[in-house]
């Protein structure tokens, strides 16, 4: 194993808002994999999603202030600063280039987002340019033919990510937390306090800026989709 090599992994999604799933979610990965950076990507138009509730510029906004204070949790907006929609090969193919050829890059996505995966834009060159870290949920059922079930027999421990820059997939369990942000935009669209659902910075935001009064809550994310949840 290279223990020299940087290992970035990215976790994209709505994050509409980013809750304390997500945060929980994050200092998992970064902690139990060694990550040297865990960048949490807000998507622009999700291919897979309705239009978000929130701005763009307000679920960046919101993001910035859950993570501002923990250590190797940094927030790209680059899918923001793009047009058009958020096709993660994209995205990856940006951080590939930024990142030079030596670095050890990862996708997190979702035990749900993997069984889907062939839908996603160029997926086959997801593997080419990262390895994948699927988030196991209990229940889940993994594919059983065709290529996302040899993808999935093939699966490493998480610890041998850093021998390969790309191409490999592991699966991670991650204690749950029954938070969603659908949940959350209901209870504030019904006039309630989300308030230990999300970081407190972020409940203070929505609270100055009014967000989710107008019933403007969308489909259920997961933890992640093209990109994340």
């Amino acid at each position: 194993m290279n223990s020299q090599r940087r290992h970035v992994a990215v976790l994209g999604g709505t994050f509409d808002p980013f809750h304390n799933a997500h945060l929980r979610v994050a200092i998992e990965l970064r902690e139990r994999l060694g990550l040297d950076e865990l960048r949490l990507m807000p998507s622009h138009t999700p291919p897979h999603r309705d239009r978000p509730g929130a701005q763009a510029s307000q679920r960046l906004a919101m993001v910035r202030l859950a993570v501002a204070d923990e250590p190797g949790l940094v927030v790209d907006d680059r899918e923001l600063r793009r047009r058009g929609a958020s096709y993660t090969v994209l995205s990856l193919e940006e951080l590939r280039a930024e990142l030079g050829p030596a670095c050890s890059l990862s996708l997190v996505m979702g035990a749900d987002a993997f069984a889907g995966l062939q839908s996603w834009h160029r997926w086959r060159e997801l593997l080419t340019l990262a390895h994948l870290i699927v988030v196991d949920r209990p229940g889940f059922e993994p594919p059983v033919s065709g290529e996302l079930h040899a993808l999935w027999q093939g699966q490493v421990a998480p610890e041998r990510l850093h021998e390969a820059v790309s191409g490999l997939l592991t699966v991670v369990a991650v204690p749950p937390l029954a938070i969603s942000a659908t949940q959350i935009r209901t209870l504030v669209g019904n006039g309630r306090s989300p308030r230990g659902l999300v970081p407190d910075a972020v409940w203070d935001y929505i609270c100055r800026h009014r967000l989710y009064h107008g019933g403007n809550a969308s489909p259920e994310e997961q933890i992640p989709h093209e990109t994340l949840s």
